[in-house]
């Protein structure tokens, strides 16, 4: 039977640490032969010929992406803050939020009066609110008379 694997009981926050590869960081994946060619765009495809070198992985072509290159599991998804990113369309959204554990991120399709009800309720629970953009209040409008 295999032995059982203890979890990392490392913080989220020391996980977020950028990958420690020498020096120059990771690579930019570039598809093969996109420098050669204005058709073909740097967008990461795998090379697939029978004769590429990049398949090949020879030593003067560019680095191919693997699993080396990932980063911790616990660490995906996670916002730089080391907290997990909740989309939130409503204000009732908020109530199954965790503020230790999560942050709110409001949908771009929220309005004004909807975003403001938010970022109160928000301001309430003490959520930490990644993108609260300023609402301009709104001001009713001046009514033009014309006098003859």
């Amino acid at each position: 039977m295999p032995k059982k694997v203890k979890a990392v009981k490392k913080p989220a926050r020391k996980l977020l640490k950028p990958l420690k590869l020498p020096e120059r960081g990771k690579p930019a994946f570039r598809r093969s032969e996109s420098w050669r060619y204005v058709r073909v765009k740097e967008r990461w495809r795998a090379a697939r010929g029978i004769d590429s070198k990049m398949r090949l992985r020879r030593k003067s072509q560019p680095k191919l992406p693997s699993i080396g290159y990932g980063t911790p599991r616990k660490s995906r998804g996670l916002h730089p803050s080391g907290l997990r990113e909740v989309l939130v369309y409503n204000p009732e959204a908020l109530k199954k939020i965790e503020p230790k554990r999560q942050a709110v991120r409001i949908a771009h399709t929220v309005g004004a009066r909807k975003r403001l009800e938010i970022l109160e309720k928000a301001k309430k629970r003490k959520l930490i609110v990644l993108n609260p953009r300023g609402i301009k209040p709104i001001e009713p409008k001046k009514s033009t008379s014309i006098s003859s």
